[in-house]
């Protein structure tokens, strides 16, 4: 193996570690980023020691959809499903900064730890609207914590050019799932509302993350990777399960430019409906393929600035959601 891509490997472990960490807690298929922004770190993360990333992404899901299309709030309003009449939401506005902390021990074994806070905005006109005026279980909310902690170990000595490996790690239940917000329905305004499981910062389960990643190169100037993730809840809580989902992700990037590094990415989303008593388990679930372009820049010798706009090129999700039209992600890496 040529020493550029020994330098490049670290880089695609602590993308996969971060993919699979990545800001979001929720189980709706439209809901979260599955950007692998880390990869295109640069190749100061060749020797042990440690890393710091900060990212922000925003997610604004603005967009009623039902199955592969869109659908109106008012025509939404009219479908009556097994748990009764659908909930038709307004908005859910996500703000995400996220701290993630990176520990290479050798060549063959890191850590990775991400710590996100979420802001996040939501309103539903609740069920039995006309799909203008807000009915029944109508609320507004407004969250602003700590979400989830992740932690991310992963193994890269399976093959002597170390561009096949493996990670495997821990979501924790170190947020609250027990938000509030202020009632917007009619026959009780202004009371306490009970913000859905699925939009609370936390899940209050322990959730398995495992993976696996292959990363190469074209040539001197193109480099590649595939990356697959799953997560599952080991647990429920307070009848509250969410769903397994699964990400793909496949990138290109080019380096014949010394001032900018641009890539673009695919990446693919699948998860299962939420289960429990207190689950939405009509409208959550689906699957979402992601174009992902975007660039990263160096800025001396250990440190890079990087942006990406995920762009929705096939959602189906299922009963009735808000999706985004896109989701924007900037961020600063340093190595110490």
């Amino acid at each position: 193996m040529s020493s550029s891509r020994n330098r490049t490997l670290p880089k695609l472990m602590t993308a996969v570690a971060m993919s699979a960490a990545s800001t979001s807690v929720l189980a709706c298929a439209s809901c979260g980023c599955t950007l692998s922004s880390d990869w295109d770190s640069q190749g100061f993360t060749t020797q042990p020691g440690w890393k710091l990333d900060v990212r922000y992404d925003y997610l604004n899901q603005n967009q009623l959809r039902q199955g592969t299309g869109t659908i109106s709030p008012a025509n939404a309003s009219q479908i009556v499903t097994s748990a009764g009449p659908q909930e038709v939401e307004k908005y859910t506005r996500n703000n995400y900064l996220t701290l993630g902390i990176d520990y290479t021990h050798s060549a063959d074994w890191g850590v990775n730890v991400q710590l996100p806070y979420i802001d996040r905005k939501h309103g539903t006109l609740g069920v039995s609207s006309d799909g203008s005026n807000p009915a029944v279980g109508a609320y507004d909310s407004q969250t602003s914590s700590l979400g989830d902690i992740k932690v991310i170990g992963r193994y890269q000595g399976l093959t002597p050019q170390h561009n096949f490996g493996v990670m495997f790690g821990l979501k924790l239940p170190t947020s609250s799932h027990t938000k509030t917000g202020i009632s917007t329905d009619p026959a009780n305004p202004g009371d306490t509302a009970t913000i859905d499981r699925g939009l609370q910062p936390g899940t209050g389960t322990t959730d398995a993350i495992v993976g696996a990643y292959y990363f190469d190169s074209i040539n001197k100037n193109w480099d590649y990777f595939a990356q697959a993730t799953a997560q599952t809840a080991l647990n429920s809580k307070d009848d509250y399960k969410p769903g397994d989902g699964f990400n793909f992700n496949l990138g290109a990037r080019y380096m014949g430019f010394a001032a900018v590094m641009p890539q673009l990415q695919l990446n693919a989303r699948y998860v299962e409906h939420d289960t429990g008593a207190n689950a939405d388990q009509v409208s959550t679930g689906g699957t979402l393929v992601y174009l992902s372009p975007g660039a990263v820049m160096p800025v001396g010798k250990r440190a890079s600035l990087y942006g990406f706009v995920q762009v929705p090129v096939y959602q189906d999700v299922r009963g009735v959601q808000l999706a985004p039209r896109y989701t924007a992600s900037i961020g600063a890496r340093f190595a110490f």
